[in-house]
């Protein structure tokens, strides 16, 4: 176990700036939350990444737009387009420095743009409501004052930081994906800014995960006087979600959520196309082998009924982030620096996903959920803890000053991971 860690005058005088920054983050997270970036909404998307410029410009780096590569997506009717990305936010701070770490955080939300959730009520002194407050803009403003901290320690020249913020994660990443590849590639350990729970608690181990949409095709006729001559799309595509139920349990971390069927139409006309949606969680890397094999079984069922098509588009696009040694050693750092602070932290394995889970795809040990402090996530009683804004912030900025002074040795915990990924 790691020893007590130490906090040195110059340290508690960079920390003593972040407090007197709390009052202008809660109101900038206001301001924030106050613009509706859902994934699909581009001109919020674009807005927001305008204020994330502005409120970055602080720190002097090199800042720019990472345009992203469009992906397939199904439409409802079950035609397949091309789906756009507007740009993420890159900003690059010393990128010669011996010490190199990779910031990711997003900066869409899933409240849709005529979302009736579009505003920020304090519900208490230290409570406060609103859409994005804690997933993840409050994480972002943890993670700028972080570094805003270390530019004014003696050892800020020790780190280059890649930061990246993205306006696809809550859709899974996927035009964003290939660009967190290429930067954990080139880093020595990454940090995430998701929420933290109410409690302090962050998230551990995480299941891997993966979107899937089945294109159904039939043929159509009426329901009353051709019946015979239909083939009914909707029917094969209820007959594949049963049966994808029905794998729930059958191995252990596994699990199948039948998301959304869309087709069908009047009543008397027999369907001819429908589209079901569906996630699938595996708790270890070896499950993948076993779910591509159910589901190409699921499939060939569908396919052999009389005149009807079907096709798989998606797949999966985390893979898990397990407590490997060198993700352990990121969270023994974590909590040594929280005790210096006078926090206990603690984790707990979780079924979600995250931005973390590509960066350890790409050999880049990671803590993922060093945003604020909240809850009820992607509804509209989601909250933040108002303290947690200078409480995290203190947080990443103690990790980077240790890692900057080599108390904390980046460069073991890479060192771990390929150990861990060979």
């Amino acid at each position: 176990m790691l020893k007590n860690v130490e906090l040195n005058a110059e340290e508690r005088a960079v920390l003593d700036w972040i407090d007197s920054r709390a009052d202008h983050m809660i109101e900038t997270v206001k301001d924030w939350a106050s613009i509706n970036s859902g994934s699909k909404n581009p001109e919020g998307l674009e807005l927001m990444r305008g204020k994330l410029g502005e409120a970055f410009a602080e720190l002097g780096g090199e800042i720019s737009a990472v345009e992203l590569p469009p992906s397939k997506a199904v439409l409802p009717d079950g035609q397949v387009v091309e789906q756009e990305y507007t740009p993420s936010f890159h900003c690059r701070i010393r990128p010669q420095a011996p010490i190199r770490i990779v910031m990711t955080g997003h900066h869409d939300t899933v409240f849709p743009k005529d979302s009736h959730f579009q505003t920020c009520t304090y519900w208490d002194d230290d409570t406060l409501n609103g859409p994005g407050v804690a997933d993840m803009k409050g994480g972002i403003l943890v993670m700028l004052h972080g570094l805003l901290a270390l530019e004014r320690s003696p050892w800020k020249d020790e780190i280059g930081v890649d930061v990246l913020i993205s306006p696809d994660e809550e859709i899974g990443s996927l035009g964003s994906a290939p660009i967190l590849a290429d930067l954990a590639t080139g880093a020595d350990i990454g940090m995430t800014y998701e929420p933290a729970l109410a409690d302090g608690s962050l998230a551990g181990a995480r299941k891997g995960s993966g979107n899937w949409s089945l294109k159904v095709s039939g043929k159509a006729a009426h329901a009353g006087r051709e019946h015979h001559l239909g083939r009914n799309a909707l029917v094969a595509a209820c007959q594949f979600g049963l049966g994808l139920d029905e794998l729930n349990g059958r191995r252990e971390g596994v699990t199948f959520n039948m998301a959304k069927i869309d087709g069908g139409g009047p009543p008397n006309v027999v369907p001819d196309n429908a589209v079901a949606r569906f996630n699938i969680r595996v708790g270890e890397e070896n499950d993948r082998i076993w779910v591509e094999a159910e589901l190409e079984r699921l499939l060939h069922e569908i396919r052999v009924r009389d005149g009807i098509e079907a096709e798989l588009h998606g797949g999966f696009t985390r893979p898990p982030k397990p407590m490997s040694p060198a993700n352990a050693k990121m969270f023994e750092w974590t909590k040594a620096a929280g005790g210096a602070l006078g926090l206990n932290i603690r984790w707990q394995d979780t079924g979600g996903v995250c931005e973390g889970n590509n960066l350890w795809a790409a050999g880049c040990p990671n803590v993922d959920t060093l945003g604020v402090r909240g809850a009820d996530i992607h509804s509209d009683r989601e909250i933040v803890k108002l303290s947690s804004f200078a409480e995290r912030a203190k947080l990443s900025a103690v990790m980077l000053m240790k890692f900057a002074r080599g108390e904390f040795d980046a460069k073991q915990a890479r060192a771990l991971a390929k150990t861990s990924q060979a």
